[in-house]
């Protein structure tokens, strides 16, 4: 029997809650899925910019990014509580992707106005308090050992703020070569894997 060395048992203790599948395939699509969250955060923000001068209404968009938390994050969690959450989550990502494509739309057609961008930040900002109340309860059920929850919520933090590191930088240089619409296409795509983990977890 081959012994492991001390710093092989500590990588392994690191990402011991990757050893749950439902955790495993939640994680890596999540992590494609936030980058292309970044993504569009930041085209985002340079479209305003863009399109108005206007430091106020950039400051009014990310306004609407932010305060539908406020209202959605306490009816969140009793959505969370009462039903079930993986579902919740495919709707709730599902609708997070069309208002990607349909802000793609609206760019690359050249039709994109200031009022387009603000309702759909403020349907994106609802969606993302759902998603982010709903995913850290659904963190308990993909955990099957539940000496392992700790060590999911860390890693599940960890993937946030690894594609909040790759994100901008990313979308800077799509912004330079290609545009905003591309950011939005690609945020768009970025949701089909976390969707395919959803469907192919056994709960």
């Amino acid at each position: 029997m081959t012994r492991m060395k001390p710093h092989e048992v500590q990588f392994t203790h690191i990402f011991r809650a990757l050893r749950h599948r439902n955790f495993r395939l939640f994680s890596t699509g999540q992590l494609i899925s936030m980058i292309g969250t970044w993504l569009q955060i930041v085209a985002v923000s340079w479209l305003v910019y863009r399109l108005t001068n206007s430091a106020f209404l950039l400051g009014c968009v990310g306004f609407a990014l932010n305060f539908p938390a406020f209202i959605s994050s306490p009816l969140a969690g009793i959505v969370a509580d009462r039903f079930d959450r993986r579902r919740i989550l495919i709707w709730v990502q599902a609708l997070s992707m069309a208002q990607a494509l349909v802000m793609t739309v609206l760019i690359f057609m050249g039709m994109i106005q200031i009022w387009h961008i603000m309702v759909l930040c403020v349907l994106l900002g609802s969606l993302n308090a759902f998603e982010l109340t709903v995913r850290q309860s659904f963190l308990n059920d993909m955990i099957d050992d539940k000496n392992d929850l700790g060590n999911a919520i860390a890693l599940n933090s960890s993937i946030f703020n690894a594609s909040r590191l790759v994100g901008p930088a990313l979308a800077g240089m799509l912004i330079a070569a290609f545009g905003e619409g591309v950011c939005f296409l690609l945020n768009a795509i970025s949701f089909l894997p976390v969707l395919g983990a959803l469907f192919l977890m056994r709960m």
